[in-house]
Order: C-alpha cells, then sequence, then structure tokens
C-alpha cells in the first residue's frame, strides 16, 4: 500500500504521461491525444486505415494501449518507448510497428544511440536475427529523418511538449 500511496503523491517528472481525470476525459479521447503526442499524424493514418475493414479494432487500438496503458503514471514517455521497442524487436517480426515506434521514440527525447543500444540489448534475449531485423528498421527510420521525409511526425520538442502541456 505505501508503494501505491508514494506514486499517487509524487510529481511527475518531465516527460511523464501526463495525468488527467478519467471522469473528465474518455478512454477514446485520451488515447487520441496520446497517441497525437507519441506519434503525430502517423497514429492517424493507421487508425484511418482501418476505419473501413475493422474500425472497432482501430477504436480498440486508442483506448487500451494509449488511452489506458501509455497514459499511466509511473512510467514517462521515453520509457515507455523503450520498453516498445525492445518488444517490438524482440517479437522479430513487426518492423512496420517497430517503424512507427522507433520514430516515436525520437519524437519523445530518445537519442538514436538510445534506440539502437536498446535493439541491440535484445540480441541477448531474442537473437542475432530480430536485433538485426530490428537495426535495419530503425536505421529506414533515421535515414527518413535526416531526409526529412519524417515531416509529418513532430519534432522532438513539439511532441513532449504537447504531452506536457495537456497536463
Amino acid at each position: 500500500m505505501q508503494n501505491h500511496t508514494n506514486r499517487q503523491n509524487r510529481v511527475n517528472p518531465q516527460n511523464e504521461a501526463p495525468a488527467h481525470d478519467a471522469a473528465q476525459e474518455s478512454r477514446l479521447a485520451r488515447g487520441q491525444r496520446m497517441l497525437a503526442a507519441i506519434d503525430g499524424s502517423a497514429g492517424e493514418h493507421v487508425v484511418a486505415a482501418l476505419a473501413d475493414i475493422a474500425p472497432d479494432f482501430a477504436r480498440y487500438l486508442l483506448e487500451f494501449p494509449f488511452g489506458d496503458i501509455y497514459a499511466r503514471p509511473g512510467l514517462d514517455l521515453r520509457s515507455r518507448e523503450i520498453a516498445t521497442i525492445a518488444a517490438l524487436t524482440a517479437l522479430g517480426h513487426a518492423q512496420p510497428q517497430l517503424k512507427v515506434h522507433v520514430a516515436a521514440g525520437l519524437n519523445v527525447g530518445l537519442s538514436e544511440e538510445e534506440i539502437v543500444e536498446t535493439i541491440m540489448q535484445m540480441a541477448v534475449y531474442a537473437g542475432f536475427p530480430a536485433a538485426l531485423n530490428g537495426l535495419f528498421s530503425a536505421r529506414e527510420v533515421f535515414e527518413a529523418r535526416r531526409a526529412g521525409a519524417g515531416e509529418g511526425a513532430p519534432p522532438v520538442a513539439s511532441a513532449h511538449e504537447e504531452a506536457m502541456s495537456a497536463s
């Protein structure tokens, strides 16, 4: 019980998922806000692409991972993206989703080096092929950002500022 009380009373560290009163904001609205803060317009494209085939799944995607999990206190957005990048790398077959979350990691302030080290760590637990696929996916995102192809995603500062201003 002590740990739970400490989490409730502490001040959000910089870049932590903003806390909101659940009664004032629906899961869907909270999910849309969190996804926009993390992924910029990339997340909107995924949701829109599902609208004609699985609109309920699009809503689930917003409500559960982003409206419930990403919006929880306890981990900042950088830590959540490190965990997500590690998990998607370990899966070894989720390169499209990994690319989205590598870009999201950059949006919330992760450096390329932190992302590469996270992926390399997965060689120990998920094997070299999974880590190799992850590194190639990360390289594609980094190169696209450098070439300006990542302009649809918000710059690092604005993604962080947007998430913090919503709190």
